[in-house]
């Protein structure tokens, strides 16, 4: 029976859409400045610690930090750093997800008009909250020039080197929004309990179990890397530090592995101070003169056993392909699983590929001659082949369904689904 009018709009009204947003905009808080407390950030000076706890949910949610610096007439700092933190982003998208269906949950169908007032009271309020972090997000540093000549230049004409950012606050709106729809509309296609409106019923049966599937295998990788994590930070020591990797980007780590099992290429490169906190053959691979190529072939020319990224890829992406045709109707046939489960892939590993891509450089020119070198100055730069990467996804998307489905046979499903 439908619920009047008055008494669904009070289900999630202003109120419950504030509850989402505080929850989301909380838990990304918290657990960016635990992440950057752990990296050692709360010793920042000048009260900086603030600004770069909410410099990082900005970012963490598709804004824009701009970096900048000069000294006066003397030197010019050019720098610029493109960078998820994808742990504060995984917090995020959690709490809205669920904030958003809870109160859809125990529903048959919801009409277009309700599903849309609901997330436009919810995007109204995450507007304001994104205009308030990027406002926020803005501090000046002085940089560390160390010793010799030009600190004794620099002391000489007192114009110490500094370097800022600021948040450009309209395209982290724009960014922070197009994020909270891509959210939203995931946590419709995923869960199976979630009401969608009439015209749409006849989509869910080949959408919903593909895209439940690609969150458990995108999920499960990040489960991996933590009990990966947790070993590493208990057997080799460096608690806080793991710990940073943990609360700041973990994923970062996670699914870039994932589409290196799957035979994505990746090209980086490490110069100067800059580092990743990768296992040492990755380090490796990538520091060097110039931009290298990451893939399962370099990886394994440095160590062999880094096979196993193929193995656990390949059994992972199998058992995606095995629930989502355990989740789908009897009455879907093989070849669909396998049309499905490609495109859902191929569409994972393009999301993976864009949000796991790395720029940050950093340099200082002393009266307008070039970059300084030694700790003045690097590179760390770390961007996926992108089409060839979605197009493995699409192949191993039609391999990995089919056989799903051929080995969901057996499993008890539920028959035709009337429309």
């Amino acid at each position: 029976m439908t619920a009047p009018a008055g008494r669904s709009v009070a289900r999630h009204g202003w109120p419950q859409a504030l509850a989402v947003v505080l929850a989301a905009s909380i838990a990304m808080l918290v657990m960016a400045a635990a992440g950057l407390w752990a990296a050692g950030a709360a010793d920042l000076p000048r009260g900086a610690f603030l600004p770069v706890v909410l410099a990082t949910v900005v970012t963490a949610v598709g804004g824009t930090v701009e970096l900048s610096g000069n000294a006066g007439e003397l030197a010019r700092t050019n720098a610029g750093l493109t960078v998820v933190p994808l742990s504060v982003t995984l917090a995020g998208a959690l709490a809205v997800g669920g904030g958003f269906l809870r109160p859809l949950r125990l529903r048959a169908v919801a009409g277009a008009g309700e599903l849309a007032g609901w997330a436009a009271r919810i995007a109204v309020l995450w507007l304001l909250a994104l205009v308030g972090l990027a406002l926020g997000a803005r501090h000046t540093f002085a940089v560390d020039v160390g010793s010799g000549v030009l600190s004794d230049l620099t002391d000489a004409l007192d114009t110490a080197p500094e370097a800022g950012f600021t948040t450009d606050v309209p395209v982290t709106a724009v960014f922070g929004l197009l994020w909270l729809a891509g959210i939203l509309l995931l946590a419709l296609l995923v869960s199976r309990g979630a009401p969608l409106p009439g015209r749409l019923l006849r989509f869910q049966a080949s959408v919903r179990p593909a895209a439940y599937a690609m969150v458990v295998l995108v999920l499960g990788y990040v489960v991996l890397a933590l009990a990966i994590a947790l070993v590493t930070m208990v057997t080799r020591g460096h608690a806080r530090e793991t710990l940073a990797v943990i609360l700041l980007g973990l994923p970062n780590l996670a699914w870039p592995a994932l589409t290196l099992g799957l035979g994505a290429t990746w090209r980086g490169r490490i110069d100067g101070p800059f580092g990743l906190p990768v296992p040492k053959v990755l380090a490796e691979v990538l520091r060097t003169p110039d931009v290298s190529t990451l893939n399962l072939r370099t990886i394994t020319a440095h160590d062999g056993r880094w096979w196993w990224l193929a193995g656990v890829a390949a059994v992972c992406v199998l058992a995606a392909a095995f629930l989502a045709a355990a989740r789908s109707p009897a009455r879907i046939r093989a070849w669909q699983h396998a049309l499905h489960l490609a495109v859902a892939l191929a569409l994972t590993m393009l999301t993976l590929c864009l949000t796991g891509r790395i720029s940050a450089h950093y340099g200082l020119s002393l009266l307008g001659i070039g970059d300084l070198g030694g700790n003045l100055s690097g590179e760390l730069l770390l961007e996926p082949v992108l089409w060839s990467a979605v197009g493995l996804g699409a192949l191993w998307g039609l391999v990995a369904g089919f056989l799903g489905a051929l080995l969901a046979r057996p499993v008890h499903r539920r028959g035709e689904v009337t429309v």
